[in-house]
């Protein structure tokens, strides 16, 4: 245990819902293989539509863990969402606007409507449920005002966003498209940075690095992961490759990621979320952080809806409806407590990806949309259940053990950011 510990950072039990995503891919690989005599789960065709099918609910989801970490709730997004797409899609075919232009202006109805809400929270004091479900209600009537249930399109340069594919170039010696042969050797080379990078700043610190040979299993490892997904998405029909919306969704985790664990900001959502009050006596601006929690979310909104209007290549009247609830439980799949204080990025996409494994599974082996509806329920009820049973008995939960894996990471590495007093963690 002690060697796997070494290898992987941290305590093993934070990879459990890794290993849940893992569980089910083999389940659905196996049972689609017994049902149609082939394999199709885990095939170029299928992980591209995984991808392009919902990142627009990945990225929402990373959006609405910053809300739900501050003890806050956001029904909105998906009524956002739909006002943003039919708001870009008529800017760009009636007004005759640039496509370009047309996304600036969706980005910009995003913030302005987070704006808008996180005054309703931050400023006026309405609770936050309180105000996203007016909200909810009222971007939805305003999409439909607007839209007139019409079904508009989108251009190519739109639909790229949120369907296209990376391009292919160069000699084809392996087989695989080169830009996504390029983006593997890319990927595998910064985690190799960052982890020579880790140790020097352990070694400077006066700490004592694991031992090479578990960093050297631990790359080999990553390694074939990344080799293994640069395969599967590089080895598929001419013309496909790995999404162009899944770049988007890795750029945003990174980001997100960062901001979440290496900055001031982030810790005062923490904070927040953990004790408002004491957070506010340490000086953290709790206003503030509301604020650009909600305006935040729905910037987050606004790239959804450019994503999923280029993937259907149209607006409709039935954009955005569920989104919401979709993304909240993404996040609490991924480990976020109900209370607020506790969740991850990482954590939330692979909440968000277990959901969508488990979507495009049950269609594979067609499953009805009823049977479908219970069985997520139900796995979000677990999900949450599982991690209130495991903190009532003492034990690591799913949140907690993440967490402390990654401040234990932290204060191996130095914090970047000044930390936040101690009144904060009560």
């Amino acid at each position: 245990m002690k060697a796997i510990q070494q290898i992987f950072g941290g305590n093993v039990r934070q990879y459990g819902m890794f290993a849940a995503l893992i569980a089910l891919l083999a389940f659905f690989q196996v049972a689609t293989y017994l049902q149609s005599g082939k394999f199709v789960m885990l095939t170029p065709t299928n992980a591209q539509n995984i991808i392009n099918g919902n990142s627009y609910v990945l990225v929402m989801a990373i959006g609405m863990l910053f809300v739900i970490i501050t003890g806050q709730i956001d029904l909105a997004p998906g009524s956002v969402a739909a006002v943003v797409g039919i708001s870009m899609a008529l800017a760009i075919q009636v007004w005759g606007i640039p496509w370009w232009l047309g996304l600036l202006l969706a980005l910009a109805v995003g913030i302005v409507i987070g704006m808008w809400q996180g005054t309703w929270l931050a400023f006026i004091g309405v609770p936050g449920f309180i105000t996203t479900l007016a909200g909810q209600m009222l971007f939805r009537g305003l999409d439909q005002w607007i839209g007139k249930a019409q079904s508009i399109p989108v251009p190519p340069e739109i639909q790229f966003l949120g369907a296209g594919y990376l391009p292919e170039w160069g000699p084809d010696w392996t087989n695989l498209n080169n830009s996504t042969l390029l983006l593997g050797v890319v990927a595998f080379v910064a985690v190799v940075i960052m982890e020579f990078r880790r140790r020097a700043r352990v070694v400077r610190s006066g700490g004592t690095p694991v031992p090479l040979w578990a960093t050297a299993i631990r790359l080999i490892v990553i390694a074939g992961v990344l080799g293994y997904l640069t395969w599967l998405f590089g080895s598929g029909r001419r013309g496909t490759s790995f999404p162009v919306a899944g770049c988007i969704l890795a750029v945003l985790v990174l980001v997100y990621n960062f901001i979440a664990n290496r900055t001031t900001l982030g810790r005062g959502v923490y904070a927040v979320g953990g004790n408002r009050a004491a957070a506010a006596l340490t000086g953290v601006n709790t206003k503030k952080i509301y604020f650009l929690a909600m305006a935040n979310m729905s910037f987050l909104a606004a790239i959804a809806a450019v994503l999923s209007v280029g993937w259907s290549t149209s607006t409709g009247p039935s954009d955005g409806v569920g989104w919401e609830l979709n993304a909240i439980a993404a996040v609490f799949i991924g480990g976020a407590a109900v209370s607020g204080g506790v969740g991850t990025v990482i954590g939330s996409l692979i909440g968000g990806l277990v959901m969508a494994v488990l979507n495009n599974g049950m269609y594979l082996m067609g499953v009805g949309s009823d049977l479908s509806q219970i069985i997520r329920g139900l796995v979000l009820l677990v999900a949450v259940a599982f991690d209130l049973y495991s903190k009532s008995q003492g034990k690591p939960s799913i949140t907690g053990t993440i967490a402390r894996g990654m401040k234990r990471k932290k204060d191996e590495e130095g914090p970047l950011a000044p930390p936040l007093p101690e009144a904060t963690k009560s």
